[in-house]
């Protein structure tokens, strides 16, 4: 390879984090141009979603790449990884925020403008993109900030009280998350001697070589996971969701819950699927744990949540009065099937059935993205037609806006898990995975299988309950007010479409997962793309 070509391909890993914040930049300096500031905006999300798809083709077609800010080496410097895993994130995340961008112009009014709705939406933007593609944990600290410090004023934009609440209490709930995560981040260092994760790995792989004492990285990893439980709004860290997403704009809300709580979810898989995995300590600590990893240990604990979320997630859902609120809980529930394959391999010594545990999670994060997205434009139109979403003044919005009803049929089909759509596939990845759990004889697998069972018979329940309050009967007085935007149906319609074209076509889509599946499991080979000659003993 040529210097330039390679200095061009490394570049390509830094491309999507330059186009969100030049974006980001330019949008707060046209904030005062109206329909030039849209456009901006609109040119930014495009080149976005270009720059995440030439760094997916790379990566796809070349294996991973690094990027080394100011050329300083690892594990010195800021390392960027372009992996299967990262190009599968920033490419879920490109899909649906085009979606949503698009859906803002015409959901947000001019004072959305003036109070500079489109930079926070591009730094949010950012501050995700910088998660997904840090090879540092200090790193991911910064870039969770950055993707939360927006979100704060998100919650509270429209500036009421049940706003003003929702915001406090998000905004506490993550302050204590980055509070404890710094901590965490702090110890780590102080135990490793690093923080560049394909060093951490490598040490703890050879803890004696590098005088590093595995027990406490236990510890430290147990507070994280704490952490990104928080991001990712599981059980029992999952106060924050139905507040923030009732109180932020509908875009907010799919953004929330479609993109931002993946974060959460990839560092699970990043870290302690790629990095502690690493680390092991003989003899279990007397607890009775096989094999002394790491994952042996956080295996119970993930079992737990993610089945509490489906259960917390369900049963609030079937009782909610309004589209936010079902959309809402049904998030907390679905998050929990996202978690619930990762918990189920992460005590197995079989790396296939890893794979196809950690390839579950990711068809059904893409699933819940596009979905749960569209739900939520879903209810943000319905909003913006009738003037409310509460399920006892709609109805009879089949025959009123019956485009926009087969939306919420398609998107409700797709969390169920009806074929062809792409929750099918998910939730078929998912049980497939738990009856080869119990075929391998690993304990608990026949209970997750139950609980994902009673989940999706949860899911069922509440979704036909909303069809039927809200969309089917006769023509309530507020539905047949409704005058729909054309162009935010047109979003809407285009998602469903998204979800159909992505069950259809799922081939490359499940080779996409099973790639990103592969690379979060060869830590050797994340070690070496960061640079084994450097990542060396101290």
């Amino acid at each position: 390879m040529s210097a330039d070509l390679a200095v061009t391909t490394t570049h390509v890993v830094v491309a999507p984090m330059l186009v969100a914040l030049l974006t980001a930049v330019v949008t707060l300096a046209t904030r005062s141009f109206g329909r030039a500031h849209r456009l901006v905006s609109l040119l930014g999300i495009a080149g976005y979603a270009a720059a995440v798809a030439v760094l997916a083709d790379r990566v796809l077609s070349g294996g991973t790449l690094t990027y080394q800010l100011s050329a300083w080496p690892a594990p010195f410097g800021i390392t960027l990884v372009a992996d299967a895993l990262a190009a599968f994130m920033l490419s879920l995340a490109a899909l649906v925020t085009v979606a949503l961008l698009v859906f803002s112009v015409g959901y947000m009014d001019e004072r959305a403008s003036r109070v500079s709705y489109h930079p926070l939406f591009h730094f949010m933007l950012l501050g995700v993109t910088g998660a997904f593609l840090t090879g540092d944990v200090f790193n991911l600290f910064v870039w969770f900030e950055v993707m939360l410090m927006p979100s704060y004023v998100f919650v509270v934009f429209y500036g009421g009280s049940r706003q003003t609440a929702a915001a406090l209490q998000y905004t506490v709930l993550n302050l204590v998350g980055s509070a404890l995560m710094l901590v965490a981040i702090g110890g780590l260092y102080a135990t490793t001697g690093t923080l560049n994760m394909a060093d951490m790995a490598r040490r703890l792989a050879a803890p004696e070589a590098f005088g590093v004492d595995p027990a406490p990285v236990l510890g430290l990893a147990a507070i994280l996971l704490v952490v990104f439980a928080l991001k990712a709004g599981v059980v029992p860290f999952q106060f924050w969701v139905p507040p923030a997403y009732r109180a932020a704009p509908a875009p907010i809300s799919a953004f929330l819950a479609g993109v931002t709580k993946k974060v959460g979810v990839y560092a699970i898989i990043r870290l302690y699927f790629t990095v502690f995995a690493a680390g092991t300590i003989e003899g279990g600590l007397g607890l009775g744990f096989s094999g002394g990893s790491f994952l042996a240990y956080f295996g119970p604990v993930l079992f737990v949540m993610a089945l509490a979320s489906i259960v917390l997630g369900g049963l609030g859902a079937v009782s909610r009065t309004n589209l936010d609120d079902v959309f809402a809980y049904s998030s907390i529930g679905q998050v929990g099937f996202i978690v619930l394959p990762l918990a189920m391999v992460a005590t197995v010594q079989q790396p296939a059935l890893q794979t196809i545990g950690i390839v579950a999670a990711l068809v059904y994060s893409l699933n819940h993205a596009v979905a749960k997205a569209m739900l939520f434009l879903v209810s943000g139109t319905v909003y913006d037609a009738t003037g409310t979403i509460e399920l006892d003044q709609l109805g009879g919005l089949t025959g009123r806006l019956p485009v926009l009803s087969g939306a919420f049929f398609v998107g409700s089909l797709a969390l169920i898990g009806i074929p062809p759509l792409s929750g099918f596939f998910g939730k078929l990845l998912i049980f497939d995975t738990g009856s080869r759990a119990v075929a391998a004889g690993e304990p608990g697998a026949a209970l997750a299988l139950a609980g994902a069972l009673v989940g999706a018979i949860f899911t069922i329940a509440y979704l036909s309950r909303t069809w039927s309050l809200g969309f089917w009967g006769a023509v309530s007085p507020a539905v047949d007010r409704a005058n729909p935007s054309v162009l935010l149906v047109a979003v809407v319609a285009a998602l469903a479409l998204t979800v159909v074209a992505i069950g259809v076509g799922f081939d490359p889509v499940y080779g996409f997962a099973e790639s990103a599946a592969r690379a979060a499991l060869d830590t050797d080979g994340y070690v070496e793309a960061v640079d084994p000659g450097v990542v060396g003993h101290a």
